[in-house]
């Protein structure tokens, strides 16, 4: 049945915007008025100078009787229509069909458009929900979410902690649109009709607020004058202070590498050595594992903290660790909290802590006896034996709400620097073994499910990462996200590649998760040395960086674990760390060694290899799409009994400091310092200081001559 809808069309062409032009399937569907100034509903609704003022740009247009019913609610497909029109952005992803939205359909291409750029996406059942209403709220976020390539670095999420002083219905906004909706008020996209101060997250979007939120990004992209009006929100302004302009300073920088070891619980593989040591013994290990990442300028540390549906730090969901005490469920005694003590001790050393959780593994060790509230004592019906283990269920709904529950809990409680996952999701298989899931399977067609049991295990997992990835940013936005997936994606891809195929065997789409941005970085476990033709370390790493849509970070993972002087040499590491700073263009920023205990042990002097490999202490590589209050540079720099002594600029945090000294016109980074250590003994010549944020983004140097 043919249909009139509300539209926008864009008529001018600016550097974000771009003409649209309505298709041929949808004027067949769209009758125009021509050249409307104003239209006869509007006369007395709020909404009227921005609907005629979109209305004199011929950007909207309305119905043939002169109406543009600004009170009628926008369906999904007519918010595509709207969007697409209006705003061309760079694709990110490849369309993927829709199984409600035919080829016919008058607004397909504006879908694919919107799908493609990031505006819009559909239901995990792979519906698009053409018919549907869309909320305000998640109109807003859409906005957002399309808008990013432009916003990125620019625009701050630092209302996320105000919303609740801004909007008064500010707890009804779900989890996933908390950040998108702060960034939509501080750019004022927000219009709240009678009162400004609720949001109606869930309420239908109108007309009216959807010409309103275009305009008002156009506004922001500085294609439209501002118009007054008592019913757009107005973002607070917060306190914030600028660096002081400051003539002493320089703009310095330094080779960033992400430079990071494992550290397995699970076996007590790397720690703590062996269950129930002595408390003081534990941390003695713990701290002697971080002070030798240290002296071999490292900066991360993937501490195991959950390897079996347990936890090695204080938790009410999940029983303590028998790696731990020996015991499930034991305390250490005297009490303490290794992931606490982690934290700190590498923050201290300018060392990132990430937490590096398996979502789905029950027990490891079938000897180890679990006790409340382990999954499998809660609700052993989703725990089920698979070979000498024991796996969680991933399509179990209580096995979905564990993993995100006990994931965002430990967000909240701890200083951590990232959420880290394995290659574990479905498990390795067992030879002639099916994974015992059916009775799940079969109540979710009984609900009306479709996907075949393949496609339906993989959006299992998929929507766990999604979940993780829009919890943890609204939790805490600096956080970041990463997974080190089986290393070959699937066999075949590149070409030449044999391997096992992670998104057939395991149900790992890992591909989907990079290229959606649902996390901030990839480290591929490229386990396999250089010369293995059939699983190339050098063309498995370049395919990874090549899909890389996103522009994420990718992290290779390393294989210690095989260094035996013969067939595994360390000057096989060296090859791959070399292979990696060659597509650092490609965003190849670093790797990941598994695991600690060939560095402790210093197999085949890889430890002693590794002062080579990383003769200078580097940060972190920052990550362009993590928004940053810009630093102060340090203040009252001054030489006094052969040390530097200086004072933080004001009162941001500062996770350190780096000092560099001059070398003709080249600044070198010398040292990391710690946050807590504002002084530094060096001898004569040209230094700057920065301070570095928890992200690692550097203030201004203050320069001083040392004589």
């Amino acid at each position: 049945m043919k249909k009139l809808i509300y539209l926008t069309t864009l008529v001018l062409s600016y550097k974000n915007l771009n003409i649209a032009k309505l298709t041929e399937d949808a004027h067949n569907y769209i009758n125009i008025v021509s050249n409307p100034m104003t239209f006869s509903d509007i006369q007395s609704h709020w909404s009227r100078p921005f609907i005629e003022a979109l209305a004199r740009w011929r950007i909207l247009s309305g119905y043939p009787d002169g109406t543009c019913r600004p009170d009628n609610p926008v369906t999904r497909a007519e918010f595509a229509a709207i969007i697409a029109s209006v705003f061309t952005q760079p694709v990110k992803r490849e369309y993927v069909p829709f199984v409600d939205v035919p080829q016919t359909h008058w607004a397909i291409n504006a879908i694919k458009k919107v799908y493609e750029t990031g505006f819009l996406t559909g239901y995990p059942n792979k519906r698009f929900g053409l018919d549907e209403s869309i909320a305000r709220g998640d109109a807003l976020v859409a906005m957002v979410n399309g808008l990013s390539p432009i916003l990125a670095g620019k625009v701050d999420p630092d209302l996320v902690s105000k919303l609740p002083e801004i909007y008064e219905d500010a707890s009804l906004i779900p989890y996933y649109g908390i950040n998108q909706i702060a960034l939509a008020t501080r750019l004022g996209l927000v219009v709240s009709y009678p009162t400004g101060k609720i949001l109606n997250y869930k309420t239908n979007a109108t007309r009216a607020d959807v010409a309103v939120m275009v305009y008002q990004a156009l506004v922001y992209l500085g294609k439209a004058e501002k118009i007054p009006s008592d019913y757009l929100v107005i973002p607070p302004t917060l306190n914030k202070q600028k660096p002081a302009p400051t003539n002493n300073t320089v703009k310095v920088n330094h080779h960033r590498e992400f430079r990071g070891a494992w550290v397995a619980s699970v076996w007590n593989s790397d720690w703590p050595s062996k269950p129930g040591l002595p408390v003081e013994q534990q941390k003695a290990e713990l701290v002697a594992i971080i002070k030798q990442l240290q002296s071999l300028n490292f900066n991360a540390l993937v501490l195991q903290v959950r390897p079996e549906g347990d936890a090695l730090y204080a938790s009410e969901l999940e029983p303590w660790s028998a790696w731990i005490t020996g015991t499930q469920g034991k305390a250490p005694a005297p009490f303490y909290d290794p992931l606490k003590l982690a934290i700190s001790e590498c923050h201290k050393r300018n060392i990132e802590l990430h937490a590096w959780f398996n979502p789905y593994r029950a027990r490891a060790n079938s000897q180890v006896s679990p006790v409340r509230p382990h999954i499998a004592v809660t609700n052993p019906e989703v725990v089920y034996q698979w070979g000498s283990q024991q796996w969680m269920d991933p399509g179990a709904k209580i096995v979905q709400d564990r993993a995100y529950n006990v994931i965002i809990d430990v967000v909240s409680r701890y200083d951590l620097d990232a959420i880290h996952l394995d290659d574990y999701f479905y498990p390795y298989p067992i030879s002639g073994k099916p994974f015992p899931d059916n009775k799940t399977y079969a109540a979710y067609q009984r609900s009306g499910g479709k996907l075949n049991l393949e496609d339906w295990r993989r959006e299992n997992v998929n929507q766990m990462v999604l979940r993780l990835s829009q919890g943890i940013k609204a939790a805490k936005p600096h956080v970041k996200f990463g997974i080190s997936p089986f290393g070959i994606y699937r066999s075949g891809e590149p070409a030449g590649i044999v391997g096992l195929d992670a998104y057939s065997v395991l149900y790992a789409d890992s591909k989907k998760w990079l290229q959606q941005g649902w996390i901030d970085y990839i480290a591929p476990q490229l386990y396999w040395r250089t010369d293995q033709t059939k699983q190339s370390y050098q063309a498995l790493l370049k395919w990874w960086t090549e899909i890389n849509i996103k522009q994420r970070h990718v992290y290779a993972g390393n294989n210690l674990g095989q260094l035996d002087g013969k067939e595994w040499k360390n000057s096989e590491i060296a090859k791959q760390i070399q292979i990696s700073r060659n597509l650092a263009a490609n965003l190849s920023l670093g790797n990941i060694f598994f695991s600690m205990t060939g560095i402790k042990e210093n197999r085949q002097g890889i430890a002693d290899q590794f002062k080579t490999y990383y003769p200078s202490p580097a940060l972190i590589p920052s990550m362009s799409w993590q928004t940053s209050i810009t630093l102060r540079p340090p203040k009252n720099l001054k030489f006094v009994d052969g040390k530097l002594n200086w004072e933080p600029g004001d009162n941001q945090a500062v996770r350190s400091w780096t000092l560099y000294l001059q070398n003709g016109n080249n600044w070198i980074i010398q040292r990391i310092l710690s946050a807590g250590t504002t002084f530094a003994t060096v001898s004569p010549g040209n230094y700057a200081i920065c301070a570095v944020d928890r992200l690692g983004y550097e203030s201004e140097g203050v320069m001083i001559t040392v004589t």
